[in-house]
């Protein structure tokens, strides 16, 4: 079984406090450790509790996220939640994983988390071992937080406020917009064709007119997106 993230925030505003707290009780993928007030209080956590993640506020008293992440020699990967947008160039200048701004969404919480995920924080699964286990997002559905292997995305389609995405299995409708999806998803393994579609290019069948065939579903093909396609799919030889 695959241990989840085990997280650390430092944060001293008692409302983003519990917002954190919900998002990531939200998400088996992680473990919340501990809460901070300040970062010295944090420091000690960080080398004894072999923290993984900080959310980080940068405007802390004391001592600044930007200066206590300085501190560290080896330290876990950082996302930083802030009021201050300005404070952004320097927080990536520290490699941050991502730069949450006051007040965030939980789809944007999401969109962070899916960063931590993409740069293979979790060991492989020895039971599953043909799959790498950092090849998933997390989406919200039916009130449900829901693991999502991309092999298993088909396409997806938007439907006035929400998108349907079609899996092997079964369809999930997101309250997500079809770009914002798509920032979610590898680029190389998914493609917009569509005003309305986004597809898998690993499922992709033939092509028919005005039509690619994926799965079992012929998809429309937008004249807005037919030559961004073609290139894309003649760089993988398709």
């Amino acid at each position: 079984m695959i241990s989840p993230i085990r997280c650390l925030v430092i944060e001293d505003e008692p409302l983003a406090q519990n917002i954190l707290k919900k998002y990531i009780g939200d998400l088996p993928s992680l473990e919340l450790v501990a809460v901070c007030n300040d970062a010295l209080e944090a420091q000690g956590i960080v080398a004894s509790k072999n923290i993984q993640l900080l959310f980080l506020d940068i405007n802390l008293p004391k001592l600044s996220g930007l200066n206590f992440l300085k501190t560290l020699p080896q330290p876990p990967l950082v996302i930083f939640t802030t009021a201050y947008p300005e404070f952004a160039v320097d927080g990536f200048d520290l490699n941050a994983i991502d730069y949450l701004l006051k007040p965030f969404s939980f789809e944007r919480f999401l969109k962070a988390v899916n960063k931590v995920h993409g740069k293979g924080m979790h060991p492989p699964n020895p039971s599953t071992e043909e799959k790498n286990t950092n090849e998933f997002i997390f989406l919200k559905a039916d009130k449900k937080v829901y693991k999502i292997d991309l092999d298993d995305i088909i396409y997806a389609e938007a439907t006035g406020d929400y998108v349907k995405v079609n899996t092997r299995d079964e369809q999930f409708v997101v309250n997500i917009t079809l770009k914002k999806l798509l920032e979610l998803l590898p680029p190389a393994e998914f493609l917009r064709v569509h005003k309305s579609y986004l597809i898998s290019t690993g499922k992709i069948k033939f092509f028919e007119g005005n039509y690619i065939k994926v799965g079992h579903t012929n998809i429309p093909i937008g004249a807005a997106y037919r030559e961004e396609i073609f290139t894309r799919l003649r760089e993988k030889n398709i």
